[in-house]
């Protein structure tokens, strides 16, 4: 679906609902005009329309707490979009990381706490095709999966043992350095993280 095809209201608006990247969850409802979502697109910079004020206004302009958005997806009919964003701050201006925080059918389940891999997996991918000189993605790739499998193994080793010192600083560049290769082997092996989720998916239902 294209920019003409959307269909605005009469007041020439559509509802945006932002997800945080991250996390998976809705982090605010606004409203965006065609001139909102073209600057959003050519920005990156979450842009919306203030109905009250009756001007465009950039999330974070004031608080600081912006919206870097990865995508502008439209729903089947083309009258409502999704930011998939991320996020640097709190996106209430209650200072609560949702603003959809306020519970009707009991006590809300805390935010869950993701590793935000979807921009590493896109790099790799790339790398992965164009393999530009110099980069340690495109060495890795060209040594083969059976050495990315043993960096993958050297870097759990060390989460071992980071895990069991008292360096929390350390610990979590361990455990990204593990990530990275993992995800670098799951990118040279062909499985993608929609299949990870998936089995995730199913482990959730198994255990519940």
């Amino acid at each position: 679906m294209s920019l003409p095809e959307l269909k605005f209201d009469a007041e020439g608006l559509l509802p945006v609902v932002v997800r945080d990247a991250t996390t998976g969850s809705v982090a605010m409802l606004a409203w965006a005009n065609r001139e909102a979502i073209d600057r959003t697109l050519a920005t990156g910079r979450a842009t919306f329309w203030s109905r009250s004020r009756r001007a465009l206004w950039v999330k974070g302009e004031t608080s600081g707490h912006g919206i870097e958005v990865l995508d502008v997806i439209a729903d089947c009919d083309g009258d409502a979009l999704l930011y998939e964003a991320r996020l640097t701050g709190p996106a209430c201006h209650t200072g609560e990381k949702s603003c959809f925080h306020s519970s009707l059918a009991g006590e809300s389940l805390e935010e869950p706490e993701n590793f935000d891999l979807a921009p590493l997996f896109a790099i790799l991918k790339k790398r992965w095709r164009e393999r530009p000189p110099g980069s340690y993605s495109t060495k890795i790739f060209e040594k083969g999966l059976d050495h990315i499998l043993k960096k993958v193994g050297e870097e759990a080793s060390e989460v071992i043992v980071a895990m069991k010192n008292p360096d929390d600083a350390a610990l979590a560049g361990e455990i990204a350095d593990l990530l990275y290769h993992l995800a670098a082997a799951m990118t040279a092996r062909g499985i993608s993280a929609e299949a990870v989720n998936g089995a995730l998916a199913a482990r959730r239902k198994e255990k519940s």
